[in-house]
C-alpha cells in the first residue's frame, strides 16, 4: 500500500486547508505551464453532495489571485454523460458568480480540471484540452478579438473568455517519467512519489500528504473511504466482465446460427452442381435445390 494518501481524500479533507494550497497550485501551474497562486476556496451549488457522490466524486473550487475561478473534480465510477457534466458544472458557475445586472464583461473565466479513473470517450492520449474557438467556413480562419476588445478583457484570444476544460485521465498510466505533467498522472494513478520527483507540488504533497501523519479516526475514516473505492471500481469490473461474457455468448450463438446457415446453402450448391453435370434441366435443379435459376447458371 502506498505511504500517501489518496488524491480524492486528500482533496476532501486536507487541501482545503491553505496551508496546503501549494500542492493544487503545483498541479496547476504544471499543467497550465504558468505559475498559480490560489487565493482561497469558493463554495457552489455545483457542490451539492449526494448520497452516491460521496465516494464516487470530490470536487472543489478555488479562486486564483487574478480572480479566475478553478473547479477541480475527482470522478471514480464511470459516468456516460460525464462531459455534459463537465459542461453542467462550468455552466452553473458562469451565472454564480456575476451579480444580477452586471454586464456580461464580469463573466469570470473558469478552468474545469477532470480527474477521471474510468475510460472516459475513445482516445490514446491520458491528457485533454478543450477549448472554444470559432473558426471560418469557408477559409478556417480563426475568429479573433479586436484591439478595444483585447484592451478591455485584457486577453489575447476569444477562447481566453470562455470556459477551458483539462480531463486528466490517470487509471493507466504507471509509468515514472522525468517529465513534470507525466510525474503528476503517476502520482495520481499509483499514490507514489519517488525520491527524483522534479513536478512543482509533488514535494509538497510528500510532505502533506503522508498517511501517518493522520489521527487514528482519521485514518480510520480514510481506510473506509479506500474500502468503499474499491467496492465501486469493483462494481465497474463486474459489469465489464458481465458485459463481455454476454457478448461471447450472444456472438458464439449468431456464429453457429450463421455457419450452419452456410452450411446449408453450400450444400445446396454441392447438390446443384451434381445435377447440372448430370445433364438435368435448371427448373428441375431450381425446385429441388431452392436456389434461383441466374444462381444454378453462375455455378
Amino acid at each position: 500500500m502506498s505511504n500517501y494518501i489518496r488524491f480524492d481524500w486528500a482533496m476532501k479533507r486536507l487541501l482545503r486547508d491553505k496551508a496546503n494550497f501549494a500542492v493544487l497550485e503545483g498541479l496547476m501551474t504544471t499543467l497550465m505551464k504558468k505559475k498559480i497562486i490560489i487565493k482561497r476556496l469558493l463554495e457552489s451549488e455545483s457542490n451539492q453532495e449526494s448520497e452516491y457522490d460521496k465516494y464516487n466524486r470530490v470536487d472543489l473550487l478555488a479562486e486564483d489571485e487574478t480572480g479566475e475561478l478553478l473547479l477541480f473534480e475527482i470522478q471514480n465510477n464511470n459516468e456516460y454523460a460525464y462531459f455534459q457534466r463537465m459542461l453542467f458544472g462550468t455552466s452553473k458557475l458562469v451565472t454564480e458568480y456575476i451579480n444580477r445586472g452586471e454586464g456580461y464583461e464580469k463573466i469570470r473565466k473558469i478552468y474545469s480540471i477532470n480527474i477521471v479513473y474510468f475510460a472516459l470517450g475513445s482516445g490514446t492520449d491520458f491528457v485533454y484540452h478543450g477549448k472554444t474557438e470559432f473558426r471560418g467556413i469557408h477559409n478556417n480562419e480563426l475568429l479573433q478579438l479586436s484591439p478595444f476588445q483585447k484592451q478591455t478583457f485584457k486577453a489575447d484570444e476569444v477562447s481566453q473568455l470562455y470556459p477551458e476544460y483539462y480531463i486528466l485521465k490517470v487509471n493507466d498510466f504507471d509509468r515514472w517519467s522525468k517529465v513534470p505533467l507525466e510525474q503528476w498522472i503517476y502520482f495520481l494513478n499509483t499514490g507514489e512519489i519517488p525520491e527524483d520527483a522534479t513536478a512543482p507540488g509533488l514535494s509538497e504533497a510528500r510532505e502533506k500528504l503522508q498517511l501517518d501523519k493522520l489521527s487514528p479516526d482519521e485514518l480510520k475514516a480514510y481506510y473506509r473511504h479506500l474500502d468503499n473505492v474499491v467496492i465501486l471500481r469493483d462494481n465497474i469490473h463486474t459489469e465489464r466482465a458481465e458485459g463481455r461474457a454476454e457478448g461471447r455468448a450472444e456472438g458464439l450463438e449468431e456464429g453457429l446460427a450463421k455457419g450452419k446457415a452456410e452450411g446449408i446453402e453450400e450444400g445446396k450448391k454441392e447438390m446443384a452442381l451434381r445435377m447440372k453435370a448430370e445433364g438435368i434441366p435448371v427448373e428441375i435443379i431450381a425446385r429441388c435445390s431452392g436456389l434461383s435459376a441466374e444462381e444454378i447458371e453462375a455455378l
